[in-house]
């Protein structure tokens, strides 16, 4: 099923051999250990970094719930008015149906999922992109669709892919769709990645948005056995890229999407903090004695006659 498709997830492999998920994750643990295929969160893969794309009916059944979560936190930064793009994927999808209810936005694309997400709109004015329809990811590609944007400037790219690295940054499997994905990123201040961790550590062969092009990161957290996630998100932000985990239960995750998170508890980010100034007085009743109390009023007067 892997070979035929490309991805599969553990769910369907259940309910196709007729046994539990435990058994099946068992298998296919057995499976990645003689090298006929790659573990992915909820499924496997074709094993090797540079591999074939798989299609939408593939991708749709993984890492779902982790789609949803980056998907709210990436519509939060979008702002009423604001001229966007967003490009083709699974999780951009589910970013556009959340972009449905930003009133005044106008959002450029090259994703039939992502229009089609935007059609009944209040408010919301839809422009695509030109070009040759790519059936297995529901695309426009070719040079229609890149001539389609010379000239365009908009405030915020929103991209996703097959692999991320801190060492050449979103990388896709298909030389088209990663050509429309570089027309993409030209047209934008600002470049979002929507990656969830089974992408972390991923290169596949085409390099659409290199590291130092990427402004923001949103992913979610990685498992805690999961090692190379959490060593890319590292050195995602070593190299000066906002990491803002989705759904992470570190402190103030829920506060501020705007703000750089830590990928790891053990690996500090920089993260602005509002200090808070002391006070130019202190409480009378932490003095520590009548004489300090009286010399203390005193100063306050002579400020407050200043």
């Amino acid at each position: 099923m892997v070979r035929a498709n490309g991805a599969v997830s553990l769910r369907e492999l259940a309910r196709v051999v007729q046994t539990s998920e435990v058994t099946v994750r068992r298998d296919v643990r057995a499976l990645e250990a003689e090298g006929l295929l790659d573990r992915r969160h909820g499924g496997a893969v074709l094993p090797g970094g540079f591999t074939r794309e798989s299609g939408f009916p593939q991708k749709s059944h993984l890492a779902t719930a982790e789609k949803t979560a980056i998907a709210d936190v990436a519509a939060s930064l979008v702002e009423e008015g604001e001229a966007i793009v967003v490009g083709a994927g699974t999780t951009t999808q589910e970013l556009a149906r959340r972009l449905a209810r930003v009133p005044g936005l106008t959002v450029v694309t090259n994703s039939l999922l992502v229009a089609q997400a935007l059609a009944h709109a209040n408010r919301v004015e839809v422009v695509m992109t030109g070009g040759t329809l790519r059936g297995s990811n529901y695309a426009l590609v070719g040079s229609g669709a890149e001539q389609s944007l010379q000239g365009l400037r908009v405030s915020r790219a929103f991209l996703s892919g097959s692999g991320l690295t801190a060492e050449r940054g979103l990388s896709t499997s298909n030389m088209l769709s990663a050509s429309v994905d570089r027309a993409l990123v030209q047209a934008a201040a600002e470049v979002v990645v929507l990656a969830d961790h089974t992408k972390l550590g991923t290169d596949t062969m085409f390099q659409t948005v290199p590291t130092d092009v990427m402004t923001r990161l949103v992913t979610d957290e990685p498992p805690p056995h999961d090692d190379r996630a959490a060593t890319e998100l590292q050195a995602l932000a070593d190299q000066g890229v906002q990491i803002t985990v989705a759904g992470s239960t570190h402190p103030g995750a829920a506060g501020d999407p705007m703000q750089g998170r830590r990928p790891r508890r053990d690996s500090p980010l920089p993260v602005q903090r509002r200090s808070t100034p002391p006070s130019p007085l202190r409480s009378a009743s932490a003095l520590p004695d009548p004489g300090d109390r009286e010399r203390e009023r005193a100063r306050v007067a002579d400020m407050r006659r200043r």
